[in-house]
Formats: structure tokens, C-alpha cells, sequence
């Protein structure tokens, strides 16, 4: 049976640990919105020079533009037994466009496990986040500190700390995620296609339910 699974959660929940995890488990593709347009702008392609054009003006890219992104990684062949979609959709209405356009591959999302964790939890991981300015390689200050003090392990070049990591900007961040996600949460239970895990476990605990929840040997519960 295919897999197709979309993984929801907050920032600092664990997502893109998760997804690669359950990926390499699972013998699918993991397909990070994020990696897709760095890959389009950085290459140039067709679709990247569009969306720079947005991304350059301060507007949104469209809902549209991400998914003939997505639905152009889904077509090969390391995802033709299923994949993982992290960091996409966002909204409802990505969403709903998503599911259109895989209706028409004849494909459709099998699961949708969201990893909860509480705000105040959210707020402690996502402030000790640091990322080095030459391979973006992440650390974190309590979980995964590098060997030596603001240098990366491994390529040697200074860690930093993002803007949008520092802890008067996270709540704001959070306030957003949980007013465009709470519909979207929403849809996937509607669908019978939402499972909810705790993501305040130990990384390994979390890694167990998800592969419990979605059972990696071929079918579903």
C-alpha cells in the first residue's frame, strides 16, 4: 500500500526530525516545503524565478505555485511508494488545493499525524535554537550544544541565533501558527485522517508512536 502522509505540528516540535525518520522507515520520500524553494530559487528554474518575483515584492507566494512545486517532487521516483509532506500545507485553503491536484493523479493523503506540544514547552526549545551561517547545520543550547562554543562542528563556521528564534518573537509566532493551523487540524479530523501525538516525549518515544500510529509495515491503523 502506498504511504502518503502529511506531518503536522508547531515550530520547535520536532517536525523535521520526525518526517526524515518516519521517511527512512517507511522507504519514502520526504518532501520539505522549505527545501523545494530553496532548491527552485537557487537553481533558477521556472517556478523559483516566479516565486522570487512574490518573495521579492513582500507578497505570499500562491497557493498554487507551492503545490505544482510539491505535486513536481511527488512525481519522482524515490516518492512513487508514498512520501512524507513536512512543512506543507499551512492553511486550509493549501489544503483543499492540494487535495484537488492530487485527485487528479489519482492520488490521495492517507494520514495526517500531528505532534502537539504546549506552548510554554515550545517557547523553552525554540529559544535555545542556533543554526551555523556556512552548512546550517542546527544546535540547540540545552539539547545539542556543539563541542565548541559558537563554532560548528561541522564545518568549523560561527552558530547564530535567528531572529525569528529569540524569545520576544516566538510567542507572536505561535499565535499565528495555532490561528491558520486550528482549521486546518480541523480538516484532517474531518477527514478521519487525523493522529494525535505527544510530542513532549523523549525524541524516541515520539519516533514509536508515529511508527505505531502509522504502522511502517505496509498498512494503516
Amino acid at each position: 500500500m502506498s504511504k502518503r502522509m502529511i506531518l503536522l505540528g508547531p515550530p520547535g516540535a520536532g517536525k523535521g526530525t520526525q518526517a526524515v525518520i518516519m521517511a527512512d522507515n517507511a522507504g519514502i520520500a520526504h518532501v520539505a516545503s522549505g527545501d523545494l524553494f530553496r532548491k527552485h530559487l537557487g537553481v533558477g528554474t521556472e517556478l523559483g524565478l516566479i516565486a522570487k518575483g512574490y518573495m521579492e515584492k513582500g507578497d505570499l507566494v500562491p497557493d498554487d505555485l507551492t503545490v505544482r512545486m510539491v505535486l513536481e517532487r511527488i512525481r519522482e521516483d524515490d516518492a512513487s511508494e508514498g512520501y512524507v509532506l513536512d512543512g506543507f500545507p499551512r492553511t486550509v485553503g493549501q489544503a483543499t488545493a492540494l487535495d484537488q491536484a492530487l485527485l487528479e493523479l489519482g492520488q490521495s493523503i492517507d494520514k495526517a499525524p500531528l505532534i502537539e506540544v504546549g506552548k510554554q514547552e515550545l517557547i523553552r526549545r525554540l529559544s535555545g535554537r542556533w543554526v551555523c551561517r556556512g552548512c546550517q547545520a542546527p544546535y540547540h543550547e540545552i539539547f545539542n550544544p556543539p563541542r565548541k562554543v559558537g563554532i560548528c562542528d561541522k564545518c568549523s563556521s560561527d552558530i547564530y541565533q535567528r531572529e525569528d528564534d529569540k524569545p520576544e518573537v516566538i510567542a507572536a509566532r505561535l499565535d499565528t501558527y495555532e490561528a491558520q493551523t486550528i482549521p486546518l487540524i480541523e480538516y484532517y479530523q474531518s477527514q478521519g485522517k487525523l493522529i494525535r501525538i505527544n510530542g513532549e516525549q523523549e525524541v524516541e518515544a515520539v519516533t514509536t508512536d508515529l511508527g505505531n500510529a502509522i504502522s511502517f509495515n505496509g498498512s494503516f491503523s
